[in-house]
């Protein structure tokens, strides 16, 4: 059950302009929270903000044609006019090959390629005996490992049933978080010790073969670093612009100096 909010909000304006709460109301869908007095708080705040930028682009004058992104999405022409004031006040440094690489050098364990693991299984679907009948037979398989694919065949409600199990090659992402975490930590030839429970059902697990990954060289992922390295300065850039902007504003209601998302 949601709480309700302890206080009433203080009403929000900027510079004298009143934001609705109608209008707030509508924007905490973009803001999800299990608290609604954050999601009300972050709604107001990415409102104030965008009245804050649009009172700015009308005391420079600012007009902008909206844009097509190439897949039929047309910017507003709200949107298009805080596209054109950012773009003209906020001055944003493009990383250098030199930053890249000493990102690069410092975070090398993060640029690696999956590592792959050769895969069979059995699926049971939940039921009041799956879980006994999985811990059997992973007592079972576990000292005879060459019988797992005729009790693939016998047991497993899984397509691969018919090649005795089998998944292939699998990298992370490809299945669902738990069946991933049971991979990480199996050693090739084993049958996992305890079943693992996933939306499908119970699965008994086996890994052949895994592949490690291996490091990917720089220039591979350059453009990868040289993208983040430009947003995170975007991002701090157009915080310390609007917190440039608010100073000089009168705003209630909301802090523009707290942590969240500026614009969307």
């Amino acid at each position: 059950m949601n709480r309700a909010r302890s206080a009433r909000p203080l009403p929000v304006s900027v510079n004298g302009v009143a934001i609705a709460s109608a209008d707030i109301a509508r924007e905490t869908q973009h803001h999800r929270s299990e608290d609604p007095d954050q999601a009300w708080a972050l709604a107001a705040r990415a409102l104030a903000i965008r009245e804050l930028l649009s009172q700015e682009a009308d005391r420079l004058g600012i007009v902008a044609e909206p844009l097509d992104d190439g897949e039929g999405r047309r910017e507003t022409a709200p949107e298009a006019r805080l596209r054109a004031l950012l773009d003209h006040e906020v001055t944003l440094p493009r990383a250098t090959d030199a930053e890249c690489n000493r990102y690069y050098e410092r975070n090398r364990h993060r640029f690696r390629s999956p590592d792959l693991y050769e895969v069979a299984h059995i699926l049971l679907p939940k039921g009041p005996h799956a879980r006994a009948l999985a811990e059997r037979l992973i007592a079972e398989l576990g000292g005879a490992p060459d019988l797992f694919a005729e009790a693939a065949a016998r047991h497993s409600a899984c397509p691969s049933a018919k090649q005795g199990g089998n998944l292939g090659q699998i990298g992370p992402g490809q299945t669902v978080e738990e069946f991933d975490r049971a991979l990480a930590g199996m050693k090739p030839g084993v049958v996992h010790g305890e079943p693992v429970e996933t939306r499908y059902g119970l699965h008994v697990v086996r890994v052949d073969r895994r592949i490690d990954g291996r490091e990917l060289p720089f220039e591979m992922v350059r453009q990868r670093i040289a993208q983040y390295l430009d947003e995170t300065v975007h991002r701090r850039a157009l915080k310390q612009y609007v917190s440039i902007l608010a100073g000089r504003a009168a705003v209630t209601g909301v802090d523009l100096a707290a942590s969240g998302a500026l614009v969307q």
